[in-house]
């Protein structure tokens, strides 16, 4: 339903501006996933991050698999130790469970896991580049307004400068709404 106001909004906009000028302002779309997917330094980050998820992911798995394994063995053994050799078996699969957590937390935690870092690191000037492409494309066509047609609701990723009203709306909110 929201896409439907912003795409009525845009619709009245656009029209609004062919009336305003007698000419016709030009609006554009792109496919984020595609140019994702298609431009080959947006490919080698993923890549490269791909890689690492893999590679940390294998680390869990290993420290997953020797956890299980020491704690069967430790079952298996439970009933034949002394009180205080159980507890002290207890304490070291408490740590192993510990830092299995820490270790998952600190690479796939949200917000501040590596990978969400790394994630933004490695592609932040890629996005940058698509961004300043965006640009440059839908200055040369003409077009006003480029959103983005993978998103949920479409986002603006260019709008000319002449249109920008944001400080008139700041400027609006800030004096109160007058008659």
């Amino acid at each position: 339903m929201k896409a439907v106001k912003i795409l009525l909004v845009v619709l009245i906009a656009s029209v609004s501006i062919y009336a305003q000028n007698d000419q016709v302002k030009k609006i554009g779309f792109v496919d984020s996933e595609v140019i994702l997917s298609q431009y080959p330094p947006a490919i080698k980050a993923q890549s490269d991050l791909d890689g690492l998820v893999a590679k940390w992911k294998t680390q869990l798995d290993s420290m997953m698999t020797a956890y299980q394994s020491e704690l069967a063995t430790l079952q298996k053994q439970f009933q034949s130790m002394a009180p205080d050799k159980q507890q002290e078996a207890q304490q070291k699969m408490a740590k192993k469970e510990m830092e299995y957590q820490q270790f998952q937390q600190q690479k796939f935690g949200q917000p501040n896991g590596e990978v969400y870092v790394k994630n933004q690191t490695m592609l932040q000037p890629v996005k940058e580049e698509i961004l300043k492409g965006i640009e440059e494309v839908a200055k040369n066509e003409g077009m006003a307004f480029v959103f983005d047609k993978n998103q949920t609701l479409p986002v603006l990723l260019y709008g000319a400068e002449e249109f920008d009203i944001t400080f008139k709306v700041l400027d609006h909110l800030k004096r109160g709404k007058k008659k």
